[in-house]
This record gives C-alpha cells, structure tokens and sequence, in this order.
C-alpha cells in the first residue's frame, strides 16, 4: 500500500523532452483506444443482432450444451495484462487520472500550469521561465481585483437605488441632544442625495431644503458661523465641501525650508535624522529645498541646526509664491508684507545674497521677528523698512520684482487658527478685498517695467474668498491694462475661477493657482503671477497713500461693487453717526460743538 502511495505522489513538472516523449505516448494511445473502440462497437452490433435472433427463437440453453473452459488458455492471457508495452499504455492512463485528482487538491497554479487538457505550443513551453510565471500571477493578481471592483460597483449602485427618506428634520423634531455621530450620518446622506439628486431625493422635497439642512448641520457639527458656512461651502461641490472642512479640523505637517546659504538638504536631514527627528523630503517633488517632520525626540525649534540658521520652520504653502516670483542673482526686490521674514530669507537665498532685497512690513511690532530670522539665516543683502505699503512708489520705485503676499480673513489657514470660524464677519469680507485692490496696484506702479530680468508682480493670500483672489487680480486687470497674467510655473495647484456665482473675470484668471488642504494637505493659499509690459500715468511716483485711497473709494463706487457685491450702506444713518462721533471728539478736547469756541474757565 504505501509503495502504491508513493507511485500516485504529484510528481515534478516534466521537461522538454519529456514532455513531448508523453504527448506522442498519448497520441499513439488515443489512435489505439479509438481502433479498439471501432472494433468492439462493431462486435456488439453483431451479438446484439444474434441475440435478438435467439430472443425471437427462444430455445433453452442446456448446461451440458456450454463448452468447456480452457483454464492453461486463461491464464495464459491474464499473464499478458501485465506484459511491459501494455502496462506502459495503463502507466499513463493511470498519470492521466492521478494528475487530475491531484488538481482538485493541489494549487490552482499547478493546475493552470501543468493541466494536461490545456493547449499549448512548443513556443509556449519554451516561454514558461520565471519571468511568465511571475506575468501570470500578476494578471491573475488583476483579475482578482477586477472582480472585486465590479462586486463592490454593483454593492454600490444597489445602496443608489435605496432612497434615504427622514433626513429632513425639522428644527423641532430634532432631538435637544442630539449627538455629533448621528448629525455627521444625516451630513453624508444629504451629501449622498445631493450628488444624485434625480435618482435619491425625495420629490417632494427641493433641493434648496436639503441645501439648509446640511449647513446647519455644518454648523452644529464643525463650529462655524452661519455666514462663513455658506461662504466656504458655495466654493466646492457638496462631497468636496464636506472634505474641505472636515481637512480644516487637522493641523498640516510640520514643514522646513533648508537655508541653501549655509547647507544642503542632504546634509541638514543626515544630521537631523542623527539626532532621532523622523522626515522626508515633502511629497510631489515641487520643492527642492522643504522637509516634512513627523516625529522629534527634540524640539524642532531649538535644535543646534535651528540655532546656526541651517532652517527655518515655514509653512510649504509660503514656499509657492518665491518659487512663482522666480528672483534672479543680482535683482533689486520687495516684499511688501515681509513679517516674520520666511519668505524674505527664501528670495535672499534664491539670489545667493547678491542684489538687494527691501523688507517692508506696516507693523514695527512685526519687525523685531523678521530682523531676528534675518539675522540667524545670514542674509546680508536685505534691508528692513517699515512703510504703509499704499506708499509705493512714492518713497521707493523702480523694482525688478515684487512679492505681494497680501493681508486677508486667513481663511485658509483655520487648521492653524479655528478662531477665524466665527471672528470673521461680512464687513471683514468688504474691508480686506478693498485693502488688497490698493496695495495691488501700488505694487504694480513700483515695477520697472523695462527691467532686462523682470518686471513681475506676484499676488498671494492665504485665503480661498473668491472675493480676495480672483476678484482682486481681475480688478488689477482692469485698472492696469499694462499688466498681464502669466503662468505662475508652479508644478501644482488648481486652475482659478473664471466665474463665480454669476460674475465673469478675464479669461486669463485662469493662469493664477489655488490651494486646498485637503487637495495637496497644504494651508489654502492663492497664487497669481504679473507681468508689467509697459509703463503707465501712474509710475510718475506723485501719487501718495491718501490720492490711491480716494481714487480706490471712486472706482468702487463707480462701478457699485459694494452695492452688488455685499450690503447697500444706509447713507442717512452713517452721516447722523458721523456727526455724533464728531461731536464727542469736540466735548473731549474742551470745544463746544454748536459755538466752536473753548469753555471759559472760572
């Protein structure tokens, strides 16, 4: 028995010669079986035929009538069934079912490999190396998981076709207290309707009702105002809304920017990882000098590197607009808006220290922190200055390049700062946009225009309001047509609005680029690119703060942008608080308001 065992055993796969040795064997049988089979078919026809003559006759058969059996005969053709050639033909039938039996139980690879009943070709056989076999498991790997994709598609369109009824609550049948699961639930679902609204929503509900639904939910469930709810969720799709902010609950990775004044990247992260810090280089390849930290055994501020200047803690969206403005060896630049100096040191480095670099930031407060990350990142072609920018070019012209990252509402930027959910207001969303209209043009009046290198303005805010950012350069477009926007040479970000809303900018908005964290898991940020291509009446350097301002407030009444855009002002109740104000600044000094003169002493 287990000699038998042994026999029957899967055997290894067969060689060439082998192989081709069995497959004539087996044709050379199969001819055989099949002359055997012709010959025993036709000798059953005739006892078939004889014995239905005997059935007609019906004549008993006597036991002495039987011939006697031959028993040397008999044994003479039992001894044949084991005769060499014979039992050579019942080996490979015996092969045959044993490696068919053996495939139930053996890998499938086996079976798809080594089957008898697959056809192959000699080129195929001599094909079959390492390199196939690892091909086709590979495909098998691909069907594999063609077939799960397909299962999970038809789970899919199943779960489509189930309505999703009683998301609609009422503010009254809501529970009082409700918990942030069930409202994230009834968030998804709304979402899930609002992206196949024909085939999901209830008919008897419109779509503006499910629209309320969820930004109260937004609301309750992320912490905004009513106001700022809606304004971030009219920029995105409802799926990508729901990305967007849940992407504003988690803070980004903590990024530096390598000083190529005093280092390599290479260098700075050997002696960094040294020290235990776990990084790499920040994903995407669009930044040559960044690194992303996950882990510090030691704070990241305060490594010996950090002291010496051979980094700087800086968000990887500030890197975008130095590496869009481009600054070349030898220029003369300004940041307007330098504070506290990250992307001051980065242009520094970008020129290797030659030229000059003007660092203005309005608030002198601001100045100390951008003095000192000069300083201790050696930057020694920089100057610091602390001029209302709106003065430009009156008091400094003549720029090869300028940097405008303008202030905003930081509404990109909540991961960082989550009191911007409710510290912003409309009137924010009216002031800011006007400010940054103004310091625009300055910056576009303070370009030399017949710079050999550049002439290029570059605008960036970390905000995503439409009303800050496209709604900004398309102004500038408008009031400087001597000014174009051009490809900002960024390896990411996504395409800027041409209309929103309702409102149309100038086709070539488009050039400008945008930032989402949860796009790129960067803060939000806004990048356009100028060029100045000549000069203009207002280059002459005449006009000051106070005339750029009057002439602002002109344009925007004339084309009505605060009217259309935001909130009609009430002229008649402004004027009465005006007059009041007045008024008590006059009581203040020791004036009489009615008689203008000061109240005698007694």
């Amino acid at each position: 028995m287990g000699s038998r065992q042994l026999k029957n055993r899967q055997r290894d796969p067969p060689s060439l010669d082998e192989f081709q040795a069995r497959k004539s064997n087996k044709n050379k049988k199969s001819k055989r079986s099949n002359k055997e089979s012709t010959e025993e078919s036709s000798k059953h026809k005739k006892q078939k035929k004889s014995s239905h003559k005997d059935k007609e006759i019906e004549e008993p058969v006597e036991e002495e009538n039987l011939p006697e059996v031959d028993y040397d005969k008999l044994a003479k053709e039992s001894k044949a069934l084991f005769d060499d050639d014979i039992e050579e033909d019942l080996q490979d039938e015996f092969d045959l079912e044993q490696e068919y039996e053996n495939d139930e139980d053996e890998d499938n690879n086996n079976q798809i490999q080594w089957s008898d009943d697959e056809e192959m070709s000699d080129n195929d056989i001599e094909k079959l190396n390492m390199d196939n076999i690892e091909k086709l498991s590979a495909k098998l790997d691909k069907q594999d998981q063609e077939i799960q994709e397909e299962a999970e598609m038809e789970l899919q369109e199943q779960n489509l076709q189930e309505k999703i009824t009683d998301v609609l609550l009422n503010d009254d049948e809501l529970e009082e207290n409700e918990d942030l699961t069930t409202t994230r639930t009834r968030m998804l679902e709304i979402v899930k309707i609002l992206e196949n609204f024909s085939t999901l929503a209830d008919p008897t509900k419109s779509r503006s009702q499910y629209t309320e639904r969820l930004l109260k939910d937004i609301v309750k469930y992320f912490g905004y105002t009513e106001f700022l709810a809606e304004k971030l969720f009219q920029l995105f799709s409802p799926t990508e809304a729901i990305e967007f902010f849940e992407a504003n609950e988690v803070s980004r990775p903590v990024t530096i920017r390598t000083n190529t004044l005093k280092t390599k990247r290479r260098d700075l992260a050997q002696s960094l990882v040294n020290k235990g810090v776990n990084l790499q280089p920040i994903p995407g390849n669009w930044s040559k000098t960044g690194l992303q930290v996950f882990e510090s055994g030691i704070p990241i501020g305060a490594t010996p590197e950090y002291l010496s200047g051979q980094y700087i803690l800086q968000a990887a969206s500030s890197f975008l607009p130095c590496i869009a403005l481009d600054p070349q060896e030898g220029e003369r630049i300004l940041d307007m808006a330098s504070a506290p100096g990250g992307k001051t040191t980065y242009i520094s480095a970008m020129m290797k220290n030659t030229g000059v670099v003007f660092a203005n930031d309005f608030n002198a407060k601001r100045t100390k922190s951008l003095i000192a990350n000069i300083h201790r990142l050696g930057c020694t072609n920089t100057i610091v200055c602390n001029y209302d920018a709106r003065e430009f070019p009156k008091v400094i012209g003549g720029f090869d390049r300028i940097l405008l990252d303008a202030p905003c509402t930081g509404t990109g930027v909540i991961g960082k700062d989550p009191n911007v959910k409710l510290n912003r207001t409309p009137k924010d969303f009216m002031d800011i946009p006007h400010l940054q209209k103004q310091l625009l043009l300055s910056a576009i009046d303070s370009v030399d225009c017949n710079s050999k290198t550049g002439g290029v303005i570059v605008y960036s805010t970390c905000s995503v309001a439409v009303e800050e950012d496209e709604a900004v350069i398309d102004y500038a477009l408008r009031k400087r047509p001597n000014v174009k926007l051009v490809d900002t040479g960024l390896a990411i970000g996504k395409e800027a609005f041409t209309s929103y809303r309702g409102k149309k900018f100038h086709q070539s908005v488009s050039l400008a680029r945008r930032y989402y964290p949860h796009a790129y898991n960067v803060d939000g940020f806004f990048v356009a690119k100028f060029v100045k291509t000549g000069p203009s009446k207002f280059d002459d350097n005449k006009s000051s703060a106070k005339e750029k301002e009057f002439q602002a407030q002109k344009e925007l009444e004339a084309e009505s942008i605060i009217n259309d855009d935001f909130a009609e002002f009430d002229d008649e109740e402004d004027e009465h608080y005006i007059k009041k104000s007045k008024k008590e600044a006059l009581k203040k000094k020791g004036i009489n308001p009615k008689s203008g003169k000061k109240k005698e002493d007694k």
